[in-house]
């Protein structure tokens, strides 16, 4: 599979890691190895598509405009515990949703070629203006809103 405008094919692989915490062992997870998929795969890794989305362009151009961009590899947990590499995102909305719903994520630094192959991907289909939303039901400045409400939700 090559390398397209909104796909780029990588080769993904975990290593279990065993920790003694205590007297307790730990396990966990991390990444091993992650190669575009022009290279030959390596030994137990599985290929994961990291594609970009019109729709999330200014997730993407929030993560480019930090200090540490990242990419985030979503993963399947079988029965026996063991994590498999699922899918790959550069949006941390879709990282952090599937945090919020127990799926496990690992997160590793951006490399700068898939940097500026998302900047292309922008630069060829327009920013996208990037505004925070105040929550229309809170007015911090007249102390109106759910939380100083403090009869909502009682019956009189």
């Amino acid at each position: 599979m090559q390398r397209t405008e909104s796909q780029w094919p990588m080769y993904v692989s975990l290593k279990k890691i065993e920790k003694q915490v205590g007297r307790w062992i730990s396990e966990s997870w991390e990444l091993d190895q992650v190669l575009p998929a022009t290279q030959p795969a390596p030994a137990g890794a599985k290929m994961v598509v990291l594609e970009l989305h019109k729709d999330e362009r200014g997730s993407y151009r929030i993560n480019l405009d930090m200090d540490n961009a990242m990419l985030y590899v979503v993963c399947d947990e079988l029965e026996d515990g063991t994590w498999v590499p699922a899918a790959i995102s550069a949006d941390q909305n879709v990282a952090a949703g599937c945090l919020e719903g127990d799926t496990p994520v690992l997160h590793m630094p951006m490399p700068q070629a898939v940097a500026c192959w998302m900047e292309a991907f922008i630069t060829r289909h327009g920013e996208v203006e990037i505004c925070a939303h105040r929550r229309k039901h809170v007015n911090r400045r007249k102390n109106e809103g759910p939380s100083s409400n403090h009869n909502h939700g009682q019956v009189n």
